[in-house]
This record gives structure tokens, sequence and C-alpha cells, in this order.
């Protein structure tokens, strides 16, 4: 009887050790998700999928970012990081370098090449324009490289990104309709993928068409289908449903998948099949599934936050999310896995919209500000000493500067003041400015936090809330404005207690909350802020 006992016991003592991490970790960024879209939509969601999150984990309602520019390069590697552009490095999805008088995208990497046939440029891409280390990169070494780490997405950037400088492996969706990765990974695809991309799936999706998921008339919280906010994916019609995704295939290729629901279909096909693949949450050595659904944002972009698109896609996506959580139930376990749910940045109202309304705002191409940056640079220097205007950041040419004998700092005050001049500026701040930044000043904060002095321009701007750098139709984001940053956080799983916050709570949070729950080390920049509330003993 003792000998029982002791075994008992004895078995419980390891189950109970397999039990101080989880078998499998599951990411998940909504690409461009307003928090709002929790509440807007909810009446219209299944209880399975964003439901099942709210009312069964812990939910952050009041989570924001901290820095700008407020893209999805610079939120999903924040995310993982634990810190901001400022420590990490990716300070835009592309961004102006000056020893070269190009433009570098966040994971170009010339140094390795594409591991499918016919996606040549779309496969060069790794990690290494990331200065730090991500949660995924703290659990591969934590488990001695034995927990797997996979990156999902149809953006390359979403895949690469969260996966991290250790993962076994990233894949994006690239414009043949493969799933494609580098060298930086391995020498060739595995299997599954190739089996994956053989059975092309995307052709079933498209072959359906896009209609409204429900009766019209369930979308009463957004904007009539037929507006004037909307942009086209067919320019032979009117934004408005359904759409012949046949045609425009036959157009634009497998690309056209991208701004529909249906990407994000296709990327949970995926992401259950490499749980399978990659037997995933199969050992007591903690994998990380990271999936980041890049379909929101195209449409989001593409008809704006108030069209039925719009909101057509996230009730599809709520049913997307519910048969992947009934997946991980059957396959890893319900007690087994650990998940969270969050988005790389929010997005704007549509200044017409809002113009429309009464409301004096509108639409700046960027365009303009840069051709008005050139313009006065003639009238007062006889030359154009712009070199670059990205990402709210004005580039000039120092050399130029230094040869025309001119006071570089003069120069900086000079178009500072006259960038203030323009109607939808709020504030214009010098490098100078921002790297004595003492934390007092709000937008200052935001700028400080996403500043690369060695990549950074030499003025960046704010603008005013309600103006928007970009087309009259759809939108965009990039602000320090709580349109841009404020988007859900919802935990669920393994260890997570029932509840909700509506405290102010940062994103760089998420990695370090991870780490402590995983017990593994903090990523190497983080600044270390965790959500206590998940940390807390039931």
């Amino acid at each position: 009887m003792k000998k029982v006992f002791a075994l008992v016991v004895l078995l419980a003592f390891f189950v109970s050790f397999g039990q101080q991490r989880p078998k499998l970790v599951i990411g998940i960024v909504v690409d461009q998700m307003k928090a709002e879209y929790l509440d807007r939509f909810y009446d219209d969601y299944s209880q399975d999928g964003f439901k099942r999150l709210m009312n069964n984990g812990y939910a952050f309602y009041n989570m924001n970012y901290n820095y700008v520019p407020t893209y999805t390069a610079p939120g999903h590697a924040s995310i993982y990081t634990g810190t901001t552009p400022a420590t990490h490095g990716v300070i835009g999805n592309d961004w102006y370098i000056r020893e070269t008088g190009k433009n570098r995208y966040c994971t170009d990497d010339d140094s390795v090449k594409t591991l499918v046939v016919g996606t040549e440029k779309e496969g060069m891409m790794s990690p290494k324009n990331l200065f730090a280390t991500t949660v995924t990169d703290e659990l591969r070494m934590a488990t001695n490289f034995k927990g797997k780490v996979i990156g999902l997405s149809i953006k390359d950037r979403g895949a690469i990104l969260p996966a991290g400088h250790f993962a076994n492996w990233a894949f994006w969706f690239s414009k043949s309709g493969d799933f494609i990765s580098s060298s930086f990974y391995g020498d060739k695809m595995p299997d599954w993928v190739t089996k994956f991309n053989t059975e092309k799936r995307y052709i079933n999706y498209i072959q359906k068409g896009w209609d409204l998921l429900k009766p019209a008339a369930d979308y009463n919280e957004s904007l009539p289908d037929d507006n004037v906010y909307e942009g086209r994916i067919d320019k032979s019609k009117a934004p408005i449903f359904s759409y012949d995704l046949n045609k425009l295939y036959k157009e634009s290729g497998a690309d056209i998948l991208r701004t529909t629901p249906f990407g994000n279909d296709l990327l949970a096909d995926i992401a259950l099949q490499a749980i399978e693949g990659e037997n995933l949450g199969k050992d007591n050595d903690t994998d990380f599934l990271a999936v980041s659904f890049s379909s929101t944002d195209y449409v989001g972009h593409t008809f704006g936050p108030r069209s039925m698109e719009i909101q057509d896609t996230y009730l599809r996506l709520d049913l997307t999310l519910a048969r992947m959580f009934d997946y991980l139930d059957k396959n890893v376990g319900k007690d087994n896995y650990l998940l969270f749910l969050t988005a790389d940045h929010a997005a704007a109202e549509n200044p017409i919209f809002l113009k429309d309304r009464k409301y004096d705002v509108t639409n700046v191409p960027s365009k303009e500000t840069f051709k008005s940056l050139e313009k006065f640079s003639m009238a007062n220097y006889g030359v154009s000493l712009i070199s670059n205007y990205s990402n709210y950041n004005v580039y000039l040419n120092r050399d130029l500067v230094k040869t025309k004998g001119l006071d570089l700092n003069i120069v900086k005050q000079t178009f500072k003041a006259f960038i203030l001049e323009f109607p939808h500026v709020k504030r214009v701040y010098t490098d100078q400015e921002i790297l004595a930044s003492s934390g007092g000043d709000y937008y200052l904060d935001f700028i400080f936090k996403g500043f690369d002095p060695k990549q950074n321009g030499d003025l960046v701007l704010v603008q005013k809330t309600g103006f928007m750098e970009y087309n009259e139709t759809g939108t965009t984001h990039g602000t320090p404005n709580s349109y841009d940053t404020n988007v859900p956080l919802l935990f669920y799983g393994w260890h997570v207690p029932k509840g909700e916050s509506y405290k102010k709570v940062y994103i760089t949070s998420i990695a370090p909350t991870l780490s402590k729950m995983l017990k593994i080390t903090f990523p190497n920049g983080t600044e270390a802020e965790v959500l206590e509330e998940l940390l807390k003993k039931n």
C-alpha cells in the first residue's frame, strides 16, 4: 500500500513539474484591430470566438501603444520584444537610410534567398534588422532549443518579427498563392508546407466569392454599403456586395485574397496544419505558434472602419477563431495551451466622413507635404535640402547643408517654423529636442520611445487629431492619438484567471508577462513591466 501511495505521489510530482509551462503558446495578432470592435460587433459574434476569450479569459480593455509610429512592423516587434522602436530598432515598415539614399524594408536581407522558385524578391527576408530578442527567442533558449517556434502570417513582417532570431520557421503568403520562407530558416521547405501549397486551398475561397455572411439588416453598426468613404478592390464597380473574386483573381492573381476575409481563413488553415506537421504541443518542451491575421488590415485600409466590409471581415474572423479554438481543445487539450490575442495598431476614422459631419478635418496626401518642403527649400536656399519625408520624419541632406556653408541647427529651426504653419500639424520636434526629452511632454514622449538617432530623421512632426496623411477613402494609422493606439488584449487558457481590467496598460507588458508566466528570461531589451493580474495565484 505504501509503495502504491509513493508511486502516486511521484507521478503527481512529475505531472506538477510538467505543468510549470503549457505545452503550447499561441500568440494571435489581428492587424489593425480597434479595441472597440470587441464591443461594436459583440451582438453579432458567436459564443465560441471573441466572446469565448472575453467571457472565460482575462480581458484588458485599455491596452495601448506608447510610441510612434503605430505601424505593423514596429507593432509586432514591440509585442514580442517588450520594448519600443528606440530599443528594438524597427522604426517603421520601411525607412530611409542616409548612407545609401534608399529605403530599407523592415525584414529585407539580401544575404538569404527564397526557398520557393518564382518568389525570389519576396523570399529574401529575415529578422536581422531586429536589434532585441523576443519572448520566442527566450523560450527557445530556455528549452535548450527543444521547444519549437513557428511564425505565420499573410505578411512577411507579421511572421518573421514575432518568431524572432532563433525560430525554427517563419512562413508568409506570396503573390503566387504559396506560403514561402527563406534560407535563413533552412535549406528546403518542410514537406507539410509543400503539400499544403500544392493543394492550392486559396482557389476554394476564390470560387466562393465574397458576399455578406449575415442578412444586410444585421450590419446596422456600419454605414450603408454604398458610400463615398470606401476604396475599391474592383475598379469596374462600386464597392458594394457581392464581390466576384473569380474575376478579380483573373485580373490580379492570388494576391486579391489579402483584401478579403478569406486571407484569414487560409492562414488559419496553415496554422492548424503547422500544429500537426510540426507536432506542436505534443511534449513538455513548450512550443510557440505566432499567428498574425493580416487581411483585417488590408480590408480596413481599403474600405475603412465604418464599412460593412470590415464588419463582415470581423464576423468571419470570429468563426475562424472558434474553429481554431475547437481544434486546440481536441488536439492539444483545453488545459495545455496558453493563448493571447492583441493587435499591432488600431486605425483612424476616415477624415472626409468626419468632415461631412461638420468636424473641420481632412486628409493630407503625404506627397503634398514633401512638395511643400521642397518648394520652401528652393525659395529660401535655392536648392532642395530635403532628402526624404516618410513616417512623419523629415531627413535633411546634411552633406549639402555643409557644402553650402549653412548652420544645420538654424536650418532645422527654419524648417520647424515653416512646418508648424501647416494646418494639419500640431507639433514639430528636432532630433536634439527628442533626445533631450524629460518625459513631461505627452507627444514628445511617444516620439522619444520610437526614435533611433542612427535611423530617424532631423525633424519629426505630429499631426492634429482627426487629420490623416492618406487617401480620401479608407483609413490608415501611425499617430499617437488614441484611435491608433488603443487595441484589445485577451488572455485565455493555461493558468489564466477569469477577469477584466480597465486600467491603462502598455503593449510592452505582454512579452515580460509571458516570460514570468513561462518562468523564462525576459527579452533583453524589455522595460520589464508586467501585467500582475495574470500572475496572481488562483
